[in-house]
């Protein structure tokens, strides 16, 4: 359902907030920092157009999915990640874009290093590929799965073996298949697809021009850094990006080592024309130690105008 009158106010508070913050470079405590007197109050944030942004609905739980596409709308952009095919008639209802298909996975451990799950997977991105091409949606998530004692080279050609069953009815729908990148120190243990020079082997024994990665900002500084480096000579095969603040996958302004326009600025210097997408879970909270709405909504106006380069 739609934002009350109440709920919208709060909203279009939280966004002036969340931009006057980032032009100031500030961090904790948005509404305390930047009070009702912001000289950003009241406008939308207008974006450069060097970067096409989105956010992926899992980190903004709290919100119903027509409250956060509001809330997309509110801030100025036009995309949410990581959605099914059952909810993408609310998003075309808010002429908002699903940047990031998902549901055709089993699950993030047990994925396409799998042969046994193969046939699965096969018609599940299949039927999903089918259903994207008719809504006009152009990325479908994918994962390895977890090693389970599998070495890396048999995992790769597993995948590769699986995957290429599916490519040429991808290529046919102008659909790119994308595997996400994750860290296997702390927050995925034992995932396969943890490094980007595994990724990028995969891409090419695949050799699909529909067959790209998901480079997660957060995941690969944490597993192997280098993040400028690494886009700078391998953007080729990067099809989308996701960001978060490192450590603690949190907001991605100064209390956290990366640094997200530098990051941007080699991304539009690639001539990528992808979405990066917000992924990090919103922790701020007021001087008091509440964890409000308005806080989180914030958190997003501001790591959008950070990252619009």
């Amino acid at each position: 359902m739609p934002l009350s009158i109440s709920r919208r106010e709060l909203v279009k508070r939280a966004i002036a907030a969340g931009l006057a913050l980032a032009a100031a470079g500030g961090g904790a405590g948005v509404l305390a920092q930047t009070g009702q007197s912001s000289p950003n109050a009241g406008r939308n944030f207008q974006a450069r157009g060097n970067i096409r942004h989105s956010v992926a609905q899992w980190t903004y739980a709290f919100l119903t999915l027509e409250e956060l596409c509001e809330v997309v709308n509110g801030i100025g952009f036009a995309a949410i990640d990581l959605i099914g095919p059952e909810q993408w008639q609310i998003l075309k209802d808010h002429n908002i874009d699903c940047s990031m298909c998902n549901g055709a996975e089993i699950s993030l451990v047990e994925g396409w290093n799998r042969p046994d799950l193969h046939s699965t997977l096969i018609g599940s991105y299949r039927s999903h590929i089918e259903l994207m091409a008719q809504a006009g949606y152009s990325n479908l998530i994918c994962f390895s799965g977890n090693r389970d004692g599998m070495d890396d080279e048999t995992g790769l050609q597993n995948c590769a073996n699986g995957l290429k069953q599916i490519m040429s009815l991808a290529e046919r729908h102008n659909i790119t298949v994308q595997m996400e990148l994750f860290n296997s120190k702390i927050d995925h243990p034992d995932y396969m697809c943890d490094s980007s020079a595994w990724g990028i082997e995969l891409c090419e024994r695949i050799g699909s021009p529909n067959f790209r990665l998901l480079y997660d900002i957060y995941h690969m500084q944490v597993q192997e850094g280098d993040i400028i480096h690494t886009i700078r000579n391998h953007h080729q095969w990067f099809g989308h990006y996701h960001t978060a603040g490192v450590p603690g996958r949190n907001e991605i302004d100064d209390s956290q080592e990366l640094n997200y326009p530098a990051i941007m600025r080699a991304i539009v210097e690639t001539g990528f024309s992808g979405y990066v997408a917000q992924e990090f879970i919103p922790r701020r909270q007021t001087p008091d130690g509440a964890r409000s709405d308005e806080e989180r909504i914030a958190s997003l106006a501001q790591a959008v105008s950070i990252c619009d380069v």
